[in-house]
């Protein structure tokens, strides 16, 4: 495959260019849980809560600008902010599932044993 830019960003690969859009700590997790149902900012930091609220904003900033979250804004006093998962986020549930399955698979392997560290409500990935 020929590699390609994108906003002025230079790509190898297709596996690249969707880890550019999914990749790293928290988008699959936010869209993993996203997938059940619309969410609120302080529902979504409550299931994540080693995220800090920059990086909660930040990311949700990303998979918005990106098409993956819907953002709906109710004008109400305080305001009320609902994220819902779009058709393209959608989309990468299945990817996000072969991901998880496989690094199950690998956590057996190693012998990597979970452990609670905080009584948090917390939705796994």
């Amino acid at each position: 495959m020929p590699e390609f830019l994108y906003q002025n960003k230079l790509y190898y690969n297709p596996v690249e260019f969707a880890m550019g859009r999914l990749g790293g700590t928290w988008k699959m997790p936010i869209l993993w849980r996203l997938k059940d149902g619309v969410h609120r900012y302080g529902e979504l930091k409550a299931c994540l809560p080693r995220i800090t609220d920059k990086m909660l904003s930040s990311q949700l900033k990303a998979l918005e600008e990106e098409g993956f979250i819907h953002r709906k804004v109710f004008a109400v006093v305080p305001p009320r902010v609902d994220y819902s998962i779009t058709v393209r986020g959608r989309r990468s549930i299945a990817v996000i599932q072969v991901i998880r399955n496989y690094g199950l698979d690998l956590m057996k392997e190693f012998g990597v044993q979970t452990k609670k560290v905080q009584k948090h409500k917390r939705l796994d990935l």
